[in-house]
């Protein structure tokens, strides 16, 4: 294997408040002590570089880390989710009919979301260029959303677009591969 570690992790529990834009939905505590015990663990000790989408909860999942190594984060706003503006905040049940037609139809906007095509190809630019521009010599963090790495598995993995790559419900989750030669990532750990 050639390249670095690049760690992929989701933000954990959100404060769900439909009155919010969802980008400006922080950790919930639950989440936020998530976050603060994956900072003290073995599997980011050697971070040299963290990047976060610009969503509220990648940052606030992002900082943990970068608090305990004494680093920046790198707010990359093409890490974001997919764009589901147009519908804004969907109850659970709603939200989870229209993301399964969100993968099974990628080349199609669902409900106007963002094309889950168009969000891939820019995630996966995205995550290329931080690798090929970090100078770091350390592990790479991301902090992003499940939908995010839903899509960088399908890509890393050689898959057609599929749910099946989703982390597990609830969030706070993570993978591993390598840059260089990208290999199919690691499955899916809770943190």
């Amino acid at each position: 294997m050639s390249g670095r570690r690049l760690i992929f992790l989701t933000h954990a529990e959100v404060a769900i408040d439909p009155a919010v834009p969802i980008p400006d939905w922080g950790l919930n505590e639950t989440g936020r002590a998530r976050h603060r015990r994956f900072a003290d663990s073995d599997i980011v000790a050697r971070v040299g570089t963290i990047c976060a989408s610009a969503e509220r909860k990648a940052r606030e999942g992002a900082a943990p880390v970068a608090e305990r190594h004494g680093l920046e984060v790198r707010i990359v706003a093409s890490l974001g989710e997919n764009d589901r503006s147009a519908t804004g905040y969907l109850p659970p049940e709603e939200f989870e009919t229209t993301a399964d037609a969100f993968f099974a139809r990628p080349d199609e906007s669902v409900r106007g979301w963002e094309r889950a095509r168009a969000a891939q190809a820019r995630i996966v630019a995205a995550v290329r260029t931080i690798a090929d521009l970090d100078t770091s010599g350390g592990d790479l963090l991301i902090v992003a959303h499940g939908g995010v790495g839903a899509l960088l598995r399908c890509h890393l993995g050689g898959v057609p677009i599929t749910r099946a790559e989703d982390q597990p419900a609830g969030g706070g989750c993570w993978f591993e591969t390598r840059t260089g030669d990208w290999p199919a990532p690691t499955g899916w750990s809770r943190i």
